[in-house]
């Protein structure tokens, strides 16, 4: 009898545990805060120390996760290992700080991955060319050996794009994988690579060493427009569609706490931004603190301060999607993307929507 009773204390007792996993809306069960669940919600970052994705980090740094009702688990993807858009698709992770463009990618291969807040409405890349390169417009990539951080990733397509639009062909010229950070500098400190497609910090350290020079920006919004075409959304928060629609309540925390940082960040100087970030992402062995606010001072224009799509953007992704040859026929633009959440965010900090925003369903 007092087995029997073990036994159904112990199935009640899983029972109970199983049930608060189920109900915490995150992938990993959640903490229990004034008799409240909250939900853990696993994010995977492409690169968390890099300029571009500095709102993931400084969120948690300033508490706004928490304060927003979900317990933030934030990671970054290691070089040659498993890219963030990739361990989202996976289930490895819940959400992916990447490129918007991944969310088209995913849907032309029949996976549905959604975009559902927009932090950047430009690349906040550069193409960076040693000077013996010989290179200064886009055309002059012809015969030379160019690096991105993976082969086939955003930087990828980004270079064969811009290539594409000056009459210069991908077998005009070879794509080596440089990863960034220290191995982008010194891929181009060696001579292994002509010209690498990289970010803030990369740039101000490759400027200040002499190592490099800025041939194409992609990082302010003019020159994403002269470069590109168009507007060209790239950091967002990537997710499954069906994880997504499964779990609302987290999806909106998350969204909530990174739209409450992009404000944050639209009133604050560089050097505010850099104060509050981890030490080590501002001050190492590739970059001073002062180096790194002034890049960040110089790009900070990227980031949209209130989280929505911009009209346009998609459009434009889109649009260089085709002419590398993608086969889109699978993709539902409007499905690609919402700004339901961040609308919602906005409302509920008081904010004013500055963006003008793309249509969407949801």
């Amino acid at each position: 009898m007092n087995k029997r009773i073990l036994s159904i204390v112990a199935v009640g007792a899983l029972a109970l545990g199983l049930a608060a996993c189920s109900s915490s809306g995150g992938s990993s069960g959640g903490s229990t805060a004034g008799g409240k669940t909250v939900p853990t919600v696993k994010i995977m970052v492409g690169g968390i120390d890099k300029q571009i994705y500095l709102p993931y980090q400084l969120a948690q740094q300033l508490g706004y996760y928490k304060k927003y009702g979900v317990n933030a688990e934030l990671s970054t993807e290691q070089n040659g290992g498993v890219g963030a858009e990739d361990a989202m698709a996976s289930g490895q992770v819940d959400f992916a700080g990447a490129w918007y463009i991944h969310a088209i990618d995913f849907q032309s291969k029949g996976k549905d991955v959604i975009n559902v807040v927009q932090l950047s409405g430009a690349p906040g890349e550069r193409i960076m060319c040693t000077p013996k390169s010989g290179v200064h417009s886009p055309s002059d990539i012809k015969g030379k050996k160019m690096g991105v951080t993976d082969l086939g990733s955003g930087t990828d397509e980004l270079t064969q794009f811009i290539a594409l639009k000056a009459g210069v062909k991908h077998s005009d010229y070879s794509t080596v994988a440089v990863h960034a950070g220290s191995t982008a500098i010194a891929a181009l400190q060696q001579g292994s690579v002509d010209c690498a497609m990289t970010t803030q910090p990369t740039v101000g350290a490759l400027e200040s060493k002499n190592i490099a020079y800025s041939a194409v920006d992609l990082a302010t919004t003019g020159g994403a427009l002269k470069a590109l075409g168009g507007e060209w959304p790239a950091a967002g928060l990537l997710g499954n569609a069906t994880w997504v629609k499964q779990n609302p309540v987290a999806t909106q925390g998350v969204v909530n706490a990174l739209v409450a940082t992009m404000h944050w960040i639209n009133t604050h100087t560089a050097a505010q931004i850099a104060d509050k970030l981890p030490q080590d992402f501002v001050q190492n062995a590739t970059i001073t603190k002062d180096q790194y606010v002034k890049a960040l001072a110089q790009d900070k224009g990227q980031f949209l301060p209130d989280g929505i799509m911009p009209a346009g953007g998609p459009a434009t992704v889109l649009a260089m999607e085709k002419a590398l040859g993608v086969d889109t026929s699978k993709v539902t633009l409007a499905n690609t993307f919402t700004n339901k959440y961040a609308q919602a965010a906005n409302k509920l900090e008081g904010t004013q929507v500055t963006t003008s925003p793309a249509g969407a369903n949801g």
